[in-house]
């Protein structure tokens, strides 16, 4: 969450904790029903643990250590062949701290279509306002908007842990569309294929990527995965 694109603004917010309930209270107050979806923790990638995850699995939060290993990888994925990732919603992180925020975004952005958000509410004003922009004005447009400020504020501070700004750890969101598997990282200038996927695996094809960045870290210990699932009778 320390570092952002090298474009961001001196605008600091203070990290939100991977904590589902407090993200889900930060959700639910800015205009996700709560029959429609809800975060839950991922207590662990063999598939006995991702098997008693509530499904289905819609997208999932993956929060890592920044190491110089990551940030080489974030450089090298810069340079490879871009592919089209036109038709996913994808915005630039330019707040530091605020990957969290950036991440949930990532997730309801591109779930549009199959979650139902309060009319009116902030997040269905959001994503209408931000539909046909481009990933820097999105950034843009959450970094002036006053009212997600001050509603990450709230979640940032209601967690178990004491806040500050000083972290090394960042957020991204796994999500599934048209049939493949996206990376959606704000510090990145993409969307980052990973391949064919499909909304009842999504979970574990994530898995399979995160367990491959967790290898590539193997001193670093604070990981932590996040599944946004749909609530039980709730269409998708």
């Amino acid at each position: 969450m320390a570092t952002v694109d090298e474009s961001a603004s001196a605008k600091r917010w203070l990290p939100l904790e991977a904590n589902p309930d407090v993200m889900n209270q930060y959700l639910w107050g800015l205009g996700l029903p709560q029959d429609e979806a809800e975060c839950f923790d991922v207590y662990g990638l063999d598939e006995e643990l991702l098997e008693i995850v509530p499904k289905p699995v819609v997208a999932v939060l993956f929060l890592y250590p920044i190491t110089s290993k990551t940030e080489e990888e974030r450089l090298q994925q810069e340079n490879d062949k871009k592919e089209d990732s036109s038709r996913v919603y994808f915005m630039k992180q330019t707040v530091g701290n605020a990957c969290g925020t950036v991440g949930l975004l990532h997730a309801l952005g591109n779930l549009t279509s199959e979650i139902k958000l309060v009319e009116e509410s902030f997040f269905d004003r959001f994503f209408k306002s931000t539909a046909s922009m481009d990933p820097f004005q999105r950034a843009t447009f959450l970094e002036n908007n006053r009212e997600m400020e001050v509603a990450h504020s709230v979640a940032a501070t209601a967690g178990d842990t004491e806040a500050s700004d000083n972290v090394d750890t960042h957020f991204i969101c796994f999500v599934c569309v048209d049939g493949e598997l996206y990376e959606l990282d704000g510090r990145k200038s993409r969307p980052i294929s990973h391949g064919s996927s499909s909304p009842s695996t999504l979970l574990k094809d994530a898995a399979k990527v995160i367990q491959s960045m967790i290898q590539k870290n193997p001193d670093s210990l604070n990981f932590n995965v996040i599944a946004v699932s749909k609530k039980s009778g709730a269409a998708y």
